[in-house]
């Protein structure tokens, strides 16, 4: 029938979603993938694991079996914590990358760090699933084979992608059949993924980090000038990690501790606990003003101090102490809005996915090949596409986070989890580089001052600091709200309808007798339970 026109001119409402066993994802068939294995009297876990193998597949702009990952799991009475972070190659010192004159390649092979997703998955699997780990790649192996018709958001950050990827190792080859984006509606085969992906779940991953898989990566990067080694891959180890937390108005926000950014969304709310936002009207001008001067004062800490933890010279508990955070809120002009600088401490395109089932269990993941399509490089034969994290290293001689053999660098993404009282709220996240920290601060805001629900939170409009005094807002923001803080000094740039700069939100809340979801308004996704 030829193209279909997926253009949505009127105005829209979703409504939240309420089951006992649920997923909430960005692209619709992992969803369903995820509720499939719950269905077959899998849990939460077995449900993230096949939502995230199929996402791989699905959304292939946002992630791959190139990703890192993270994730914060609700066991039904504890909150862990696990980096599936990889590491830089040991050849990557300083001085190999003098050549880059300061700066870090955001693309290429000397971008690529180890990929650490599927170790996440076979250690999630392990700790906590119910079905086999081999069943869970079912559905991604089906949509890799046989196909999958291209959704709207993905089959559009695909098509903006090829102008700037197709020239990379592997990537034309892999990801433009016919010469072009595949079209939204548009049928889609990856078989080389599909034997990958079979690959992986026959040998529990173990392919993928010390086999047939791990050779071909490193062959494949080495071809093209980069210096990864098969011992790189082999030395690879996710690590469990105690999750670090704020309180704020009654509730608390978990994250993963550094290398990632979840410690930006805790610095902002922990300056902003001092300083009532609640006391505004949602999304006034005063509201917006408080919460984006707190986040320029987190961004400030987080980005000259927050690293692998090995190579940190202060810590978490830091840069998180409470008079220390009231002290940063002192900056806080209401009437002007202001570029500051780091604090004076002592010195010492990502998928989002979350789901939890009737035992209580509760997931919050988050994977991604950052930058879309990651490095742009995809490995031949294998449909595996590589990260780019490497870009996240600064060439800054003696910065907390300057590049280094085996370092882990700063990670933008981060899943978010909510308690009260020592109980399950809320499993979350807002996926989209330096967006997540502020999404997540938003959300928590929505959340603990307005008792806003799931998809309500999703729905409000957003706002995303640039650098300095730019600040972009959705233009569902109200005119005068717009020119108030202009008139504060923020340099305002308002996006049109149809942004992705402002993340894609997934979010289950607990309930009494089950749950509450939302999904992205702004993107393909959809929460589905039963």
């Amino acid at each position: 029938m030829g193209h279909i026109d997926v253009s949505l001119p009127y105005a829209s409402q979703r409504s939240p979603v309420f089951a006992r066993n649920i997923v909430s994802t960005s692209q619709p068939l992992a969803a369903q993938a995820g509720a499939q294995m719950l269905a077959r009297g899998g849990n939460a876990i077995d449900a993230i694991l096949a939502t995230a193998m199929t996402l791989t597949v699905v959304e292939p702009c946002s992630n791959g079996l190139g990703s890192d990952a993270f994730a914060l799991v609700w066991d039904g009475t504890k909150l862990h914590g696990l980096n599936a972070s990889g590491r830089a190659p040991a050849a990557w010192t300083p001085k190999y990358f003098e050549k880059y004159q300061g700066k870090m390649p955001d693309r290429g092979v000397d971008s690529i760090t180890v990929p650490g997703c599927v170790s996440a998955w076979k250690m999630m699997s392990e700790r906590w699933g119910k079905l086999p780990f081999a069943d869970l790649f079912e559905p991604a192996i089906r949509y890799a084979r046989d196909g999958y018709l291209v959704s709207p958001t993905i089959a559009r950050l695909w098509a903006q992608s090829v102008e700037e990827l197709k020239n990379y190792p592997g990537w034309k080859d892999g990801f433009m059949p016919n010469g072009r984006a595949p079209r939204a509606g548009e049928l889609f085969k990856y078989p080389d993924q599909a034997k990958t992906l079979e690959a992986i779940a026959e040998t529990g991953g173990e392919a993928h980090y010390r086999g047939e898989l791990a050779e071909k990566i490193v062959a494949w990067v080495r071809q093209n000038g980069g210096v990864m080694d098969v011992a790189d891959l082999a030395r690879h180890e996710a690590n469990w990690v105690e999750p670090i937390h704020v309180d704020y108005n009654g509730y608390r926000l978990h994250e993963i501790p550094p290398n990632g950014q979840g410690i930006g969304a805790l610095i902002s709310l922990g300056i902003l606990a001092h300083l009532n936002p609640g006391q505004y009207a949602c999304d006034s001008a005063d509201h917006l003003h408080l919460q984006i001067e707190a986040m320029k004062l987190a961004f400030a800490d987080m980005y000259e101090h927050a690293a692998d933890p090995a190579a940190m010279q202060v810590t978490s508990v830091q840069m998180l102490d409470s008079n220390y955070l009231k002290e940063r809120g002192r900056a806080i002009d209401m009437k002007q809005a202001r570029d500051p600088g780091h604090g004076d401490l002592p010195r010492g395109g990502t998928v989002y996915l979350t789901a939890a089932d009737q035992s209580g269990m509760m997931v919050s993941f988050i994977q991604s090949n950052f930058k879309g399509f990651g490095s742009g490089v995809v490995v031949p034969g294998t449909g595996i596409s590589l990260q780019n994290r490497g870009w996240g290293f600064k060439l800054i001689k003696g910065h907390a986070n300057e590049v280094g053999p085996r370092k882990r660098p700063f990670h933008t993404i981060i899943p978010g989890f909510i308690t009260r009282d020592g109980k399950p709220v809320m499993s979350f996240g807002v996926m989209g580089g330096s967006m997540q920290a502020q999404g997540h601060s938003q959300m928590m805001l929505r959340l603990a001052d307005y008792a806003q629900n799931p998809q309500a939170m999703a729905d409000g409009p957003r706002w995303r600091i640039d650098e300095g005094l730019k600040v972009a807002l959705e233009h569902t923001f109200p005119a005068e709200v717009i020119e108030d803080l202009k008139r504060r000094g923020h340099q305002i740039t308002v996006t049109e309808r149809g942004s992705t700069d402002y993340g894609r939100a997934q979010l289950i809340q607990k309930l009494d007798d089950g749950y509450c979801a939302g999904s992205e308004p702004r993107a393909d996704g959809q929460a589905v339970g039963f």
